[in-house]
């Protein structure tokens, strides 16, 4: 921790979630192709929500299944205030961030730095014994279109144990 910033080393908290519904794009994409991914989802999750007048009920997600190589299973979109009936022929589905016991820590600083805010996460895990569950997700407080000094952006970072 700095003076300056006592969040650059985040704070690494235990938590229990309750599950919350989602509207979601899921696909398996290349590392590379992460940042168009995501336009593309939040911009198809943005449409179909308002189309069925679902309201949302948090910041826009990116929920990571198994562990990330050179490809990535990526789910990307809102947490909404009730269930998404989804859209008929659309690629926009329901999903659920899942309820139970968690990590999680606030991450300050650009996207690249967050496998730092990972390797604290699980460095916490084996010194108390946890088990990583298969999923986890980063919550995105700050819109880089409203933020662009990326120093300054927050990512809730969420990994469930099992």
């Amino acid at each position: 921790m700095t003076e300056t910033n006592p969040e650059l080393t985040p704070d690494i908290r235990s938590t229990q979630l309750e599950a919350l519904p989602t509207a979601v794009l899921r696909e398996t994409v290349p590392m590379k192709e992460l940042t168009a991914f995501f336009d593309r989802a939040f911009s198809a999750v943005l449409s179909a929500v308002q189309q069925q007048n679902v309201q949302l009920a948090g910041p826009p997600f990116a929920m990571y299944r198994g562990t990330p190589t050179d490809v990535v299973d990526v789910e990307a979109g809102f947490p909404v205030a009730a269930p998404f009936p989804g859209v008929a022929g659309g690629e926009v589905t329901a999903g659920t961030l899942p309820a139970g016991h968690a990590l999680e820590a606030t991450h300050v600083g650009p996207y690249d730095t967050l496998p730092d805010t990972y390797g604290l996460i699980t460095s916490k895990m084996q010194a108390e014994g946890l088990t990583p569950g298969g999923a986890m997700w980063e919550s995105y407080l700050t819109d880089p279109a409203a933020e662009p000094d990326s120093s300054k952006w927050k990512t809730l970072v969420v990994w469930p144990v099992a």
